[in-house]
């Protein structure tokens, strides 16, 4: 049967059962109001009266029992219309019968909170004769329309489903890619009730790779993602990243493939449990000896994977490449002294060091380096004749901005090259300078073996795509300072404290970017110990020692 004709189908028996058994029985539990439900569906918002000021509850109840009546009924048109996006409103409602295939559904209104109005969807799913039962819990505001002054529902997609994001949709059917079942470098099952951060990353391999695998695709209620149904804004990591196809419901199991990735399920297990204990966390852990990912994972209320596709200033872990250009060019030496004052002045701005802190003079560059000192480096600058230097060190020996194929939708950094002020402001991760934590573990990994390979999910043997390769391998002789003075930096420098439990042979970095707007910097931590780097952020958490550094000392010790 093909899809007009199931949609035609469909169609016929909820136009044929709307005050009947069946699509049409959807019931709004728990009104109290005087007038019923079946009543109220052929209302309008242009039946409700204008108003100012803040919404009032009154104004709240009518709102919303107009809505979900509607929606209930059917009515995607009279839905629409009690919302302040009436185009949007109008497919998605639409679309919950005729491209979802939802054949029955109650939907039961909770206790409003403010204008925020609570509800529980118990909905069947029918696709070929398959019926399955779906339930959910969501929500909605009323707001008071700009230009009409009525109550009306705040559209937003989440309202249909919850994990619905701006642009995504529900669809029902045979999906194009088979199920996959994805293992780790062990070959033990990754599951994303196991590791939630996964998701995403399921969800994007298997439509990557799901045919090449083999397998036999089954029928599926799935979110559809931005992309393939809408443009949505993308602004650095504030976008909206679904992670692809996401499944919600299994109509008929299909035969899935097995797909074999780099991650490591202890690993992974001990990033999920890190990032948990930090809202708006990530942390990425890669093998240096060879790009190998080990473990991705957000804590994140927007469900971004900002690990792998974060576009933030990383703050004082990119000295790590700074501190490489530098060492590189001979411009300094860790035993060299670099004096390390409270603040400096270069292209008409001022710097500071964190709580405006100054070393004694005589101060080696390897200590400013582990006490992160600012100022020392922001002086090296016109040391340095050349004003790309910082940008070719970080594409030519660390591979940032060379196009990673890691095997999943990946950011592989900017290192723009700039002058001034803002080149200054470079030199400590800050200014235009755009990183997550994959790049920054990937300059990590770089710097403990000297060499760049291009971080890696899944093998490219794949799909046979290309893999990044850096123009020049590190000097010896500046890896092994540069080891050095991370080492230090583990130690008895600013990271000291975060890897006192981490074992091996170790090193780190911290960082604190400074946000124009937010109360707290960014915490950024970075470290290896022996075969494994690691690298984390934390949106607003301050010194990057205080919430990043734990969590990458707890996936290190795995």
């Amino acid at each position: 049967m093909n899809g007009a004709a199931k949609g035609a189908i469909i169609g016929g028996v909820f136009l044929a059962m709307v005050g009947g058994a069946g699509y049409g029985m959807y019931s709004l539990v728990g009104d109290t109001g005087g007038e019923k439900d079946d009543t109220v569906a052929g209302k309008t918002a242009t039946g409700a009266s204008r108003g100012e000021g803040p919404v009032t509850e009154k104004e709240t109840a009518e709102a919303a029992k107009g809505f979900l009546t509607a929606w209930a009924a059917g009515d995607e048109r009279t839905a629409a219309d009690w919302t302040n996006n009436a185009s949007e409103a109008l497919s998605a409602v639409a679309d919950f019968k005729t491209r979802a295939y939802v054949s029955k559904a109650v939907i039961t209104p909770g206790t409003p909170s403010g204008t925020t109005v609570p509800f529980k969807v118990e909905a069947e799913v029918t696709y070929e004769g398959t019926t399955k039962p779906l339930a959910y819990e969501s929500r909605l505001t009323v707001v008071r329309g700009l230009s009409t002054g009525k109550a009306l529902v705040d559209w937003q997609a989440s309202v249909i489903h919850p994990d619905l994001k701006r642009g995504e949709r529900l669809r029902a059917g045979t999906p194009a890619s088979p199920p996959v079942k994805l293992v780790d470098r062990n070959d033990q099952e990754l599951t994303p009730e196991k590791y939630p951060s996964l998701r995403p990353v399921l969800a994007q391999l298997r439509e990557a790779y799901g045919s090449k695998a083999g397998g036999k695709a089954g029928a599926e209620l799935w979110i559809e993602p931005a992309t393939a149904t809408a443009t949505t804004a993308q602004d650095g990591d504030a976008g909206q990243d679904g992670g692809g196809r996401r499944t919600l419901l299994t109509l008929v199991a299909g035969e899935p493939s097995t797909l074999k990735t780099y991650l490591d399920a202890k690993v992974q297990a001990a990033a999920e449990q890190a990032v948990a204990k930090y809202p708006e966390s990530s942390v990425v852990a890669v093998k240096p000896s060879n790009g190998h990912i080990l473990a991705i994972a957000n804590h994140r209320k927007d469900g971004y994977n900002a690990a792998m596709t974060g576009t933030r200033a990383p703050g004082s872990t990119m000295k790590i490449v700074t501190a490489a250009m530098l060492l590189d060019r001979g411009k300094v030496a860790a035993d060299s002294p670099a004096p390390c004052d409270k603040t400096v002045s270069w292209g008409g701005r001022s710097f500071h060091n964190l709580s405006n802190f100054q070393l004694p003079a005589g101060t080696n560059f390897a200590t400013s380096f582990a006490k992160s000192c600012n100022t020392a480096f922001i002086k090296q600058i016109k040391e340095v004749d050349e004003d790309a230097a910082l940008s070719k060190e970080a594409t030519e020996v660390f591979g940032i901005g060379l196009d990673w194929k890691t095997g999943i939708k990946s950011f592989d950094g900017k290192v723009p090259v700039t002058t001034g002020a803002e080149s200054a402001a470079e030199y400590i991760g800050q200014g235009q300078i755009t990183m997550n934590p994959l790049n920054i573990a990937s300059i990590t990994a770089t710097a403990r073996s000297g060499r760049f390979h291009q971080p890696l999910l899944v093998s490219p043997e794949l799909d046979g795509r290309p893999t990044a390769t850096a123009a020049r391998t590190m000097k010896s002789s500046v890896r092994g300072q540069l080891v050095s003075m991370m080492r230090l930096t583990a130690t008895s420098g600013t990271g000291a404290e975060a890897m006192a439990s981490v074992g091996g042979d170790k090193g780190a970095k911290t960082g604190s970017a400074e946000v124009d707007g937010a109360a707290s910097p960014d915490s950024w931590f970075t470290g290896f110990s022996d075969d494994v780097a690691a690298a984390a952020m934390v949106e607003g958490g301050g010194h990057g020692g205080a919430a990043a550094g734990p969590i990458v000392a707890a996936v290190l010790r795995s």
